[in-house]
């Protein structure tokens, strides 16, 4: 729902890669912590819809709550796991749930070869792979760069509920990433170095409250204390009652003199 240049950079791909394009549109009441947040949750149905006939999307489904989930209905709810636990899932527990509920019925009922999403949100992407994987879906799942505002920050159907103030502000969450970055370009492989720079950087801004700034490694999503292969820099922060979430890949490369892929040390739990 409240479709943005985000996903309208989906449907731009889907779009120029596949010969047929079906778009869903659905406000999941079961991925929201409370019902203040559902009922929040902005839409717009007929300029979603409006926007997708635009970008040439041959089908758009937006079901109600009755059709995604029939009353008295067998539904799957599949297990994020440990991943689905952390992060996001400290912040929002059950919202992996939910969301995998939802994703799963639509790759049931339509039966897509390929479906793509954003890698702004970089958790539910990883939740998503894992469940085809785990589920045997035969689907492709794709993920497409984060789509941005012209001082970074990530495009988002909540962006709109920011005041002025909040909106400058949250420009903070993209130039503490890009700061991590630079320091992992760098060299740093130390990544308690790389939260504290993001949460610097957040913690000085007035508006900002910060939830976490974390690293994890790409394959495996368990945040790391060494950055030693293919990582991800993630954080998250209130702006008054709005909360945001971004991520950005982590510039690696292999050392001379190793071969293969090394993998991070992971944190205790």
């Amino acid at each position: 729902g409240a479709l943005h240049a985000g996903h309208a950079s989906l449907l731009r791909r889907a779009r120029q890669e596949r010969p047929f394009v079906a778009m869903s549109l659905f406000v999941n009441p079961l991925q929201f912590v409370g019902a203040e947040d559902f009922e929040g949750y902005p839409r717009d149905e007929a300029a979603d819809l409006e926007l997708a006939e635009h970008l040439g999307v041959d089908a758009a489904w937006a079901p109600s709550v009755d059709q995604m989930y029939p009353p008295g209905g067998d539904r799957l709810v599949p297990d994020p796991g440990p991943v689905g636990a952390i992060l996001e899932g400290v912040s929002r527990p059950g919202h992996f749930a939910g969301v995998l509920t939802a994703v799963h019925r639509l790759f049931d009922v339509c039966g897509p070869s390929t479906a793509y999403f954003g890698e702004k949100d970089a958790q539910q992407l990883f939740l998503i792979r894992q469940m085809v994987k785990e589920l045997d879906d035969p689907v492709t799942v794709i993920g497409c760069p984060t789509a941005r505002e012209a001082d970074g920050l990530a495009l988002s159907s909540r962006n709109v509920l920011l005041s002025p103030q909040e909106r400058e502000a949250a420009g903070c969450l993209f130039l503490a990433l890009s700061e991590a970055a630079a320091l992992a370009r760098g060299g740093e492989r130390d990544a308690a170095v790389l939260r504290a720079v993001m949460a610097r950087e957040i913690g000085a801004t007035r508006a900002a409250r910060l939830d976490y700034a974390t690293v994890v490694e790409d394959a495996t999503f368990v945040e790391v204390d060494t950055v030693g292969g293919p990582s991800r820099a993630l954080v998250a922060a209130r702006f008054g009652a709005t909360r945001l979430i971004d991520n950005l890949r982590l510039p690696w490369s292999e050392p001379v003199g190793h071969a293969g892929s090394a993998s991070g040390t992971g944190r205790a739990g």
